[in-house]
């Protein structure tokens, strides 16, 4: 692994924080199974839409379902 510094002048500690953080995340990514899934988002849980009271039905209770006031 190769690492260069384009700007700056960093003390050799610097540097060797640097590094360290580097290679502990490439040693977590690497740990990781390829397969995995990450964290899902807070938007995409339905739990956020559904966790409320839904509006009654008629003719614009559609207009409400995913847009609350």
């Amino acid at each position: 692994m190769n690492i260069k510094v384009v700007r700056g002048n960093p003390t050799p500690e610097e540097l060797a924080a640097a590094l360290a953080v580097v290679r502990v995340r490439a040693a977590a990514a690497a740990a990781e199974p390829s397969g995995a899934e990450g964290p899902k988002a807070a938007w995409s849980d339905p739990s956020r839409i559904a966790g409320r009271r839904l509006p009654k039905p008629g003719p614009a209770s559609w207009t409400r379902t995913y847009w609350p006031s």
